[in-house]
């Protein structure tokens, strides 16, 4: 049978040429298209989406392999899919459609997303279909597309459900439709969003910086992320000023060090104050991210020597990484505690000085006589042989 004769399911057809698509790709608006279509209608100076006439500021196409796999399949099935398949599909384009809608009401929308939310979480098989359709490229867009500058706390539910879906999403799918927020206007509403959402709107932004930093697809937005000036100020606020969410904002720094121009811009922006803050804070708390913290401090003071002043320059700087070398509960941090006086040590008799005054060597001793690693019982001996070897230079 010719595919022109026969019946080809909504899913599969290009809006544009409403034949089976070839070469799907989606754009940022969450619509999938047929590339031959739609550069087409790019080629006669169109600069908006087709089916919602919404000005492209990044016309970028990017391919859609889950739905190009699902075509594969139902060829291989002779055109025809499992019974399942219209219980399945047709449900989940009923929910995109109201999503896409301008005639669907705030409360309508917030119902679709509590729906596919329960989807998700009581039948995780259907997450990859959601994927298929675009739901991704499209909950970004809902998120970042149109937010007001002033914000407004009217639609803050809506928004944080969004961004809910999008990490539930997000592992199964496809990391490049998150560039849109290369967009200067998109990056803007991320920014609004970080510093006038709620705290849990605060914690799941930092973990979608976790996600963007994770991915190679997304490397130069993780970049542009790690130079921000307002994102860092605000996650700085964060850990210094509210442990509740603080430890998402710890989360957040240690991703995007993953970039040593990342951590070129964390130092610049006092970022190392805050790490120490944390730390210190953390000390009468039983759960903490202080292994994590201390793990990101150790790559800042390492990255340049500007890393190492503030850490010596901070009253508490020395003294919170010295705490962090032997911890009765774990050893988590201890490595990187070690590496970090080995490094400031090394170089600066003001450290020194005030790791010993700090109670160092105390402290390393305690470490000899626990059951940590070999490794970092080696790394203890060096900083005592290094704090020794000083000394005696020194007289």
């Amino acid at each position: 049978m010719k595919e022109a004769q026969m019946t080809i399911p909504h899913l599969f057809r290009c809006p544009i040429s409403l034949d089976l698509f070839s070469d799907p790709v989606t754009l940022s608006t969450g619509q999938t298209y047929d590339r031959s279509s739609i550069e087409k209608w790019f080629a006669f100076g169109n600069l908006t989406c087709p089916v919602t006439m919404q000005k492209l500021h990044d016309p970028s196409l990017v391919p859609n392999h889950n739905l190009r796999h699902l075509i594969e399949q139902w060829r291989q099935m002779g055109h025809h899919f499992h019974p399942e398949y219209s219980t399945t599909f047709d449900p989940l384009l009923y929910l995109k459609r109201n999503l896409e809608s301008p005639h669907s009401t705030l409360q309508d929308k917030l119902q679709t997303l509590e729906k596919i939310r329960v989807l998700m979480d009581e039948t995780p098989y259907k997450t990859p279909f959601l994927l298929q359709i675009g739901f991704l490229p499209l909950l970004s867009q809902l998120l970042f597309g149109k937010l007001d500058p002033q914000f407004s706390g009217k639609h803050a539910d809506f928004e944080e459900k969004l961004l809910s879906c999008i990490l539930k999403l997000i592992p199964f799918g496809e990391f490049q439709c998150l560039n849109m927020l290369k967009e200067e206007s998109k990056l803007e509403s991320f920014l609004v969003l970080f510093e006038n959402g709620s705290g849990m709107m605060k914690q799941n932004l930092c973990r979608l910086v976790g996600a963007i930093s994770s991915s190679p697809e997304t490397r130069e937005l993780c970049a542009m992320i790690g130079r921000n000036h307002r994102f860092l100020q605000g996650i700085d606020h964060l850990i210094q000023q509210n442990f509740e969410t603080s430890e998402a904002g710890i989360e957040a720094i240690s991703a995007l060090c993953c970039l040593e121009s990342n951590r070129e811009s964390l130092v610049r922006e006092g970022l190392i104050n805050g790490l120490i803050t944390y730390i210190f804070n953390t000390e009468t708390k039983e759960r903490s991210s202080a292994g994590t913290a201390m793990a990101a401090l150790e790559q800042l003071v390492g990255s340049e020597r500007s890393g190492k002043e503030a850490l010596i320059k901070d009253p508490r700087g020395v003294k919170a990484v010295v705490k962090m070398v032997f911890r009765v509960s774990d050893h988590g941090g201890s490595d990187s505690a070690l590496n970090s006086l080995i490094m400031v040590c090394y170089e600066s008799l003001e450290a020194r000085e005030k790791a010993i005054g700090a109670g160092v060597l105390t402290q390393l001793l305690l470490l000899l006589q626990s059951q940590c690693s070999c490794r970092i019982k080696s790394k203890a001996r060096t900083l005592l042989k290094l704090l020794r070897s000083k000394w005696d230079e020194e007289q």
